[in-house]
């Protein structure tokens, strides 16, 4: 929920997709509860076909055991749209722990939804799975930490870069080719474990050193 509210802050209109209109409809009016204004017109509800079917730009931020469900469902409504995919293979969601990351035939998520998606023209970025959730929760800090970023098309990557940078704080950080995903991902299990151990919420990385494209 985190994502959708920076960006419904931000002035994008964001389409909440779930299996069911109903819990979706009830997100988006939490959103405005959680903003404390009732009057926000530009975050809505529906299932996710017709989400994805509403959306420019789409954003995966599924468990990994319900990734590839969810992107079957929208593969007749992404079509030559850009695909923010956030997803993580994490342990905790196959009853194991948070932070121990567990490796997928085939790659990374991100290229798994782009096997899953062959065909579609959709363009796959793999975004978002380095920021902390408590981050993104906190809306009225700023983010501090880099988003790591990678695929396989320049302009997609740079459509997802500037939806991302809306987020106060946030600079994304272009690694690669969307093999680099398989990196990428490794690092959330890497973090929670930081996070924990030293008992915070927010820790992140910051990528220096590099020149300003």
């Amino acid at each position: 929920m985190g994502v959708a509210i920076r960006l419904v802050q931000a002035g994008e209109e964001v389409f909440i997709g779930s299996r069911k209109a109903d819990k979706a409809e009830r997100a988006a009016e939490e959103i405005k509860l959680f903003l404390e204004d009732e009057n926000i017109d530009n975050v809505f509800g529906f299932t996710n076909p017709e989400a994805a079917k509403r959306a420019d730009i789409i954003i995966l931020t599924v468990p990994i055991v319900a990734q590839q469900p969810t992107v079957a469902s929208v593969k007749d409504y992404v079509k030559d749209k850009v695909l923010i995919d956030a997803t993580v293979p994490l342990e905790s969601t196959i009853g194991g722990k948070p932070t121990k990351y567990f490796s997928l035939w085939g790659g990374s998520a991100a290229e798994r939804t782009e096997d899953i998606l062959k065909g579609t023209g959709v363009k796959v970025v793999s975004g978002l799975n380095n920021i902390c959730s408590h981050s993104l929760m906190d809306f009225k800090e700023e983010v501090d930490c880099d988003c790591l970023i990678s695929g396989d098309d320049d302009e997609a990557k740079k459509i997802a870069a500037e939806l991302i940078e809306k987020i106060p704080g946030v600079v994304c950080v272009d690694c690669g080719l969307l093999e680099q995903s398989r990196t990428v991902e490794r690092l959330t299990a890497l973090l929670i474990s930081l996070n924990i151990k030293h008992k915070s919420r927010k820790g992140g990385i910051r990528i220096t050193g590099l020149k300003k494209n």
